[in-house]
């Protein structure tokens, strides 16, 4: 690449955020006893006592991330689901300004594009396993909830909200921050749709993927190409875990200009796995 090019992909790459960090929000009254399906809106289950201090506890670990570099010029931007729960999360997240200063945070957006999967109106415990046990079965992909939605139609509005919203958003560059963090707060099968979304991931790669825990977090980092990655945050065995395949993996070091070694035939890696081009 020339010197030419080298400065307008570094002009390019000050307008974009250094981090996406999607968090997947604490545990809920439903994650704790699911019949509360039963009675209460989804939309309006609240965190537990124990999902409140996942989100403080996550709340500091990504203000460790976002600030991790000398420089005290990093900000972040919120999306959020509108559901409580999600909300709820977020406010745990920033602290009431302990963990996340108010010139720190840019701004915060409801974002409904990225709510839960629908399942229904008010859920009766044993069919809701049901359908869950069906899903499994037919593929959770094009498994449609009946009176709800397939994960198609969820990949679909996410699709439109990073097309439609974040990539706009990303471009006018918010705060004007070359150390902007853009923090969104949703749902587990919605931020894996987003993920395969992102990343071009196929069908069959999204089925082989795991669910984020409560409070879990991905990290999509800016490599020096101006290629987000998961390979600058997290380890090849932290991957693995998630489901990525080696093939997807490979792309992901590949995005940061890193070759990737086969794992060991035991399914360990070495220290040796990645080395920079």
């Amino acid at each position: 690449m020339t010197n030419s090019n080298d400065q307008i992909l570094k002009h390019e790459m000050k307008h974009l955020p250094k981090r996406i960090i999607l968090v997947r929000h604490g545990e809920s009254e439903g994650n704790e006893d699911d019949t509360v399906l039963e009675y209460v809106p989804n939309h309006k289950i609240k965190l537990s006592k124990k999902g409140r201090r996942q989100a403080q506890m996550i709340g500091s670990k990504i203000r460790e991330i976002v600030s991790e570099e000398e420089c005290g010029n990093w900000k972040v931007f919120f999306y959020v689901s509108p559901l409580s729960r999600t909300r709820e999360t977020m406010e745990e997240i920033i602290g009431g300004g302990e963990t996340f200063q108010k010139e720190k945070v840019v701004g915060v957006r409801e974002e409904c594009r990225l709510r839960e999967q629908h399942f229904g109106n008010f859920q009766e415990v044993e069919e809701r396993r049901k359908i869950k046990r069906s899903r499994v079965r037919y593929g959770k992909f094009f498994y449609r909830v009946p009176n709800g939605e397939s994960s198609a139609d969820v990949y679909d509005r996410v699709s439109s909200f990073i097309e439609g919203g974040l990539w706009r958003d990303m471009e006018s560059n918010k705060g004007s921050s070359d150390q902007m963090n853009l923090i969104i707060v949703s749902h587990g099968l919605t931020i894996l749709l987003f993920l395969m979304k992102w990343f071009n991931w196929t069908v069959d790669e999204f089925e082989a993927l795991t669910n984020p825990g409560n409070c879990e977090c991905r990290v999509l980092q800016l490599g020096p190409d101006g290629e987000y990655s998961l390979a600058l945050h997290h380890h090849v065995e932290e991957l693995k875990k998630w489901g990525l395949s080696d093939d997807m993996i490979r792309d992901q070091n590949f995005r940061v200009g890193q070759k990737w070694v086969d794992s060991c035939s035991d399914g360990s890696t070495s220290s040796d796995d990645i080395v920079e081009d």
